[in-house]
């Protein structure tokens, strides 16, 4: 039963192909399925991530088609449902009002407010996982339909969260960016090789990995694998060898001793959209190079931190998360190439470093040459070059999160000679699960 007047027809922004947006003034009002549900949006933010599906559209790899965790046939009952080259609507910092639902919807009822959870981690896609605002309509438009089947996780928990009544929808739907950062630090990380998983280890030198099936580079199916073990320091395997590592992977790299000699050019959009993890050693075990996985990609005590990119809106939650952490002795190097920008920053942040007793640096890269080698490193802009530039900067042991989503199949030349017992992440992207 509705509780408001439901228009046939709204406005909606679209995204009709790469770099082509239009706005729609007569897009359908879908009415709700038996299992769906429609909401009035109350408002929706802009995001950064959503100007990367405009550029990309059908190449983005969260707008491809949903490959498992759903009977393949409820999907053709979605009208929101729109992957490949089908038009898209973005939008996924939202508050929405539940307006109709279908009668055998079970757990929602109309007049509802949710805050909506974007990121379906237990639909994946062929490189990332399925999303509200990407292969799912989102909420630039008027009203959005989405199906109690897609928004409720195997475990049983809902994507909708319920949203207090006395708070601004603007100030709730803010939860999505605050959390995607919270959440590029706190999510758990996987240390260890997957239990009832597929390895694939290749060798070309003396090798520690007991109980190991070993197999050669080659035409392997890609994403085939939850780990791939590499031991050696030849660049062209590895660079075969990424394309095997599976959503989630560990790229686990034991050098025994060499040098690859040359940079190493992979597909480094993946580490973000994947969630791949890359860890190493110089030496032939393993076990040393799991040990460099931390149990979080927690900032820690006395760290120096690079947030490049530190003055945009995503970046300066950055620096204020990690000047108000509490962790003892930071220094946060915030760099960013708009002085105007950096400037505001500055007089937000710098009263935080000293209530805290911590340090902050703003610096302008295009001005600024800094010689330090960093302790943790988070890219807030998608430029590949500055993931490469990221793994020379790092110290040993350092953490680089790429938080700005390069898209999956571009490549970067990464400055590996010499792993150093550090590990590549990526961040997560927004509250318990990912959405960018």
């Amino acid at each position: 039963m509705a509780t408001s007047i439901i228009p046939d027809k709204q406005r909606a922004v679209q995204l009709v192909g790469p770099d082509q947006l239009r706005i729609n003034e007569s897009k359908e009002v879908f009415q709700p399925g038996p299992h769906q549900v429609l909401c009035r949006v109350e408002v929706c933010g802009l995001c950064f991530s959503d100007l990367k599906l405009l550029k990309q559209f059908s190449g983005h790899a969260r707008k491809s088609e949903v490959k498992a965790g759903i009977d393949q046939k409820a999907l053709l009952e979605m009208p929101n449902y729109v992957t490949g080259e089908k038009p898209a609507v973005p939008g996924h910092e939202t508050v929405v009002r539940i307006v109709k639902t279908g009668p055998k919807v079970t757990r929602f009822h109309d007049g509802e407010r949710y805050l909506v959870q974007t990121d379906y981690r237990w639909l994946p896609t062929a490189n990332s996982a399925s999303a509200f605002g990407y292969n799912f309509e989102g909420a630039l438009q008027e009203f959005v339909l989405v199906d109690e089947r897609v928004i409720t996780a195997p475990d049983g928990e809902s994507m909708l969260i319920p949203a207090p009544e006395d708070l601004p929808a603007s100030a709730i739907a803010l939860c999505e960016p605050w959390a995607c950062v919270e959440d590029a630090y706190v999510e758990p990380q996987r240390r260890a090789i997957k239990a009832g998983g597929t390895c694939l280890v290749v060798g070309d030198g003396e090798v520690d990995a007991p109980h190991a099936v070993r197999a050669q580079p080659g035409a392997l199916p890609a994403g085939m694998f939850d780990d791939v073990v590499y031991f050696g320091s030849d660049p062209a395997v590895v660079e075969k060898l990424f394309a095997n590592v599976g959503t989630n992977g560990l790229l686990v790299i034991c050098q025994c001793g060499g040098k690859f000699g040359r940079p190493v050019v992979t597909a480094i959009g993946r580490v973000h959209y994947g969630g791949i993890r890359i860890a190493g050693t110089t030496g032939n075990k393993v076990a040393d190079a799991l040990a460099s996985i931390p149990a979080t990609a927690e900032i820690r005590a006395r760290d120096k931190i690079n947030i490049i990119g530190a003055a945009g809106p995503m970046g300066t939650m950055h620096v204020i998360r990690d000047l108000c952490q509490g962790v003892p002795g930071v220094t946060v190097f915030a760099g960013d190439l708009n002085a105007e920008r950096l400037a505001s920053l500055q007089r937000l942040a710098e009263p935080l470093a000293r209530k805290n007793n911590l340090t902050l640096r703003p610096y302008n890269p295009s001005k600024d040459k800094l010689a330090e080698k960093f302790n943790y490193i988070v890219l807030m802009a998608p430029v590949p070059a500055l993931v490469a530039q990221a793994v020379k900067d790092a110290a040993p042991r350092a953490i680089i999160n790429i938080f700005a989503g390069i898209p999956a199949n571009v490549t970067a030349r990464s400055i590996w000679t010499r792993m150093s017992r550090s590990s590549v992440t990526s961040s997560a992207r927004a509250a318990r699960r990912s959405a960018t």
